[in-house]
């Protein structure tokens, strides 16, 4: 006569997994110290198994809504950031603000608003030409990266905005980008008929005409 043992599942944990409460605590163990936005499967990969990352990301978004720091989706990740309208705190530790130049501010909006797009199609958008430097600014300043390469004739590059772009401008993905309407309502945009790519053209400037390996610092303009 043999001894009969119930099958196991050699796969399965030894361990159920810890109380949500506890996943929650662990959750934000790891926001709170990491540099850049975590995703789900991120956090997954470092919680003992069996836990549910979303379910605590759930909860904790919850646990910190009205307080000041709120739980943010960034792109694919989450991270804390300050309540939006306690901003103004944060001034004191601005130590200079400079402004992008007008080209490099509409090469950033076309890619946001058209991305992925290549360097021909910003070109034809604005009317003008692209000078290396100013898309080499927005690659430094990570607000833009490549993306994929068209299958197409010579594989153009493509240009995207990235993560770092959306959390700057406290955007969740970049479908949160204001309308045209809203921009002109802000004053930020002149009210005159929008172009039929919906980007406001430039008239060409000395930026634009100039030697293509112009300096990343003129690429800004002094306050």
């Amino acid at each position: 006569m043999t001894d009969q043992f119930p099958d196991s599942d050699p796969a399965a944990p030894d361990f159920p997994p810890p109380p949500i409460e506890q996943q929650q605590r662990m959750v934000e163990a790891i926001l709170f110290a990491a540099a850049t936005p975590v995703s789900v499967r991120e956090l997954a990969d470092r919680l003992p198994h069996g836990c549910d990352p979303a379910e605590a990301i759930r909860g904790l978004r919850s646990l910190y809504q009205g307080r000041g720091v709120t739980l943010e989706r960034i792109g694919d990740g989450y991270a804390f950031r300050t309540a939006a309208d306690l901003g103004f705190l944060m001034q004191t530790e601005t130590v200079e603000q400079r402004k992008l130049s007008r080209a490099a501010i509409e090469t950033l909006a076309i890619i946001a608003y058209h991305q992925p797009v290549t360097r021909t199609e910003i070109e034809e958008i604005r009317g003008v030409a692209v000078s290396r430097g100013t898309l080499d600014q927005l690659i430094e300043l990570e607000w833009v990266r490549m993306g994929r390469r068209r299958m197409t004739p010579g594989r153009p590059a493509t240009f995207v905005v990235t993560e770092t772009f959306l959390d700057h401008f406290g955007l969740e993905s970049a479908r949160d980008l204001p309308g045209l309407s809203e921009l002109r309502a802000a004053g930020l945009l002149e009210s005159r008929p929008p172009t039929e790519t919906g980007i406001p053209m430039a008239e060409p400037d000395d930026e634009d005409e100039g030697d293509p390996g112009i300096p990343a610092e003129d690429l800004f303009e002094d306050e």
